[in-house]
C-alpha cells in the first residue's frame, strides 16, 4: 500500500517525467568519441521515465546495458531552442511486444550538464 509520502514520490516522478516529454522531442548520442552518432526520437510509455525504441539486432543495442551512462544531447520540438546535454542512465532494457525485434530503453537523467549549443 502506498503511504501519502509514496503518492507525493510517485506524483513527483510522473511530473518530472511528463516535463521531460513536453520539453524535448528527441535525444542523440554516441557511445565513444570516433563513433556514429546515434538520433531517437523519445517515447511515452506507461511507466515514470522516458525511453527509445531500438531494434534488438542494432550495433546500438548490442552496446547499451542497464546501468550505462552517458553524456545525451536533447532537442526541443522547436528550432528556436538550443539542445541541451545531460548526462543519462540506461535504467532498462526491454523487448517490446507491440514492435516486435525491439527494445525499448528506458532513460533516467543522471544530471544537467551546464552546456548548452
Amino acid at each position: 500500500m502506498l503511504t501519502g509520502a509514496s503518492l507525493d514520490n510517485l506524483a513527483e516522478n510522473r511530473s518530472d517525467y511528463r516535463n521531460i516529454l513536453d520539453k524535448f522531442f528527441s535525444v542523440q548520442f554516441s557511445l565513444n568519441e570516433r563513433g556514429p552518432v546515434y538520433l531517437f526520437k523519445l517515447r511515452d510509455k506507461s511507466t515514470n521515465e522516458p525511453c527509445i525504441l531500438v531494434k534488438e539486432d542494432s550495433h546500438v543495442s548490442e552496446q547499451l546495458e542497464v546501468g550505462d551512462i552517458l553524456d545525451m544531447e536533447y532537442s526541443s520540438p522547436g528550432l528556436s531552442k538550443p539542445n541541451t546535454h545531460l548526462k543519462t542512465q540506461i535504467i532498462s532494457k526491454n523487448s517490446h511486444n507491440i514492435f516486435t525485434g525491439h527494445y525499448l530503453v528506458g532513460l533516467s537523467i543522471v544530471e544537467e550538464q551546464h552546456q548548452q549549443l
